[in-house]
């Protein structure tokens, strides 16, 4: 049997988890601070269990979340905000240092709590009802929710409603996940892993989904209940987001990175827009200059094009064309690059590496690249970089609370 042990903890690792030497090797322990002293419970595989704060950090605070350590949807609610911030920010120092990349970091533009405007929650059936929440750490047992301080205040208000549309559709021993997201109009929630559609299924979904005064309802793709199309505003554009459509996790955070692109890029005319999804850059850029928009979804392009061919004129939009293209197999090549003054990349975590490759062959004078994962950001801003691009300005901006994932933009100059 294992022995309970007190150690120190030396620093927090890139999950936010404490690490601490034991003789056996590195320790990491979730929920800790660098200089606290603790006592915990090893498990195995380089993992601990905490069993004890014996002396605190200065810089621990009180979780705002009853469910905080037992819900695995936070990390380091138990971290100050300052301290949080410079830990944030020195994960984007730690991935560009491993890429041999020196760059000034700004200060990270922080998110507030009841900002996340879209979440996916699990769910699974019981006696009684269902259970709805978020996983616990490590497990795959669902804490159940009665509140959640990073989502907005009508997502934490629906959680009973959403709580009985999950159970009208799943058996003892599916699981459920539930994309949720707040629109104009209302929540728009994006079922999968529920029974198969049949009559009465869809009935008492159309009914649970009406008595939640819901948007939209889709279930395993299919929209089963619509009361007002899902909107959002990207930029002034009203954009009808497809079923399970990205979304940036927050507005803030979307006005951020919109603002810190369009001052990067500057005056330029002709940009390429690529991983473009419902235009969320493409609808800010239209207003000065002509965009291509490039994205592998075909719904999302077409929610795009609906809403420029519609409201364009009237908003006085430059000419917005779209292509739908999977950048990750068949990216821009440097020679369809040379005909614009900018280029964006937002591309999902596993980045933009081929395409990185071919802007860097190119003539591009100025590229802009937003990343939710660090790593790839470096990894792809290194061939940018060896193609003859300058790094001149590096932000994170968090739009993911309390947890290690964070967005970054970066712009980069030929020459």
């Amino acid at each position: 049997m294992t022995s309970d042990i007190d150690i120190k903890i030396c620093s927090l690792g890139a999950q936010g988890d404490g690490m601490a030497e034991a003789p056996e090797g590195p320790l990491y322990v979730p929920y800790v601070l660098p200089g606290e002293e603790v006592r915990i419970r090893p498990q195995g595989e380089g993992r601990a269990e905490l069993l004890k704060i014996i002396r605190p950090s200065p810089e621990r605070v009180a979780a705002p979340c009853r469910h905080f350590t037992r819900c695995g949807g936070c990390a380091l609610q138990h971290a100050a905000p300052e301290f949080y911030a410079e830990w944030k920010r020195g994960l984007v120092g730690t991935a560009l240092k491993a890429r041999g990349i020196v760059a000034e970091i700004a200060p990270m533009v922080g998110s507030s709590p009841h900002s996340r405007r879209r979440a996916t929650f699990a769910a699974t059936r019981t006696k009684s009802g269902a259970t709805l929440g978020y996983y616990m750490q490590g497990t795959h047992n669902i804490v159940p929710l009665s509140e959640c301080p990073l989502v907005v205040p009508e997502i934490e208000a629906a959680l009973p409603a959403l709580a009985i549309i999950a159970a009208c559709g799943l058996s003892r021993r599916s699981r459920a996940s539930l994309l949720v997201t707040a629109t104009i109009n209302g929540l728009d929630v994006f079922v999968t892993g529920g029974k198969p559609l049949d009559g009465p299924l869809r009935a008492e979904l159309g009914r649970e989904a009406g008595a939640a005064n819901l948007a939209r309802l889709s279930w395993n793709g299919e929209i089963v209940a619509e009361r007002l199309p899902p909107e959002i505003i990207l930029s002034g554009l009203h954009v009808v987001l497809p079923p399970g459509g990205f979304l940036q996790p927050t507005a803030d955070g979307e006005a951020a990175l919109t603002s810190l692109v369009r001052e990067g890029i500057g005056k330029a005319k002709r940009i390429a827009d690529l991983y473009a999804g419902c235009g969320t850059f493409a609808s800010a850029f239209a207003h000065e200059a002509s965009v291509h928009a490039v994205e592998g979804e075909k719904a999302a392009l077409a929610a795009l094009e609906r809403a420029v061919r519609s409201q364009g004129p009237a908003l006085g939009l430059k000419p917005v064309t779209t292509e739908t293209r999977d950048l990750a197999r068949r990216p821009l090549l440097s020679t369809e690059l040379e005909k614009f003054d900018a280029v964006l990349i937002d591309p999902p975590r596993s980045g933009a590496l081929p395409q990185a490759e071919e802007i860097a062959k190119s003539p591009v004078p100025v590229v802009a690249s937003v990343s939710c994962n660090p790593a790839t950001f470096a990894r792809d801003a290194r061939a940018l970089m060896d193609g003859g691009y300058k790094l001149e300005r590096v932000t994170p901006v968090d739009q993911f609370l309390w947890s290690p994932h964070l967005e970054v933009v970066g712009i980069f100059r030929r020459g």
